[in-house]
């Protein structure tokens, strides 16, 4: 479960939220009352999050080259707005 935790909120509470997170929680941190980015045990830091986890297109192989020349990166921002 992910819980939200403002800027200010985190920096008066660190200890806590670092106890808490080595036990499993995860916590999105709101900047300027916007999330800004996630706090996730090290162990789940390398397991994929978000929306492309979704897209059957997401980590593909590839399955030959482009005819209009353009690279992956131009697909990527056409396909996944990047």
């Amino acid at each position: 479960m992910t819980s939200t935790i403002n800027a200010k909120t985190l920096r008066a509470s660190l200890p806590r939220v670092v106890a808490r997170v080595r036990k499993g929680a995860r916590y999105t941190v709101l900047y300027r009352s916007r999330p800004a980015f996630l706090i996730v045990p090290l162990d789940a830091a390398g397991t994929p999050s978000g929306p492309a986890v979704g897209d059957t297109l997401y980590r593909a192989e590839a399955v030959g080259t482009s005819t209009d020349g353009r690279a992956s990166t131009d697909h990527d921002a056409v396909l996944y707005g990047r």
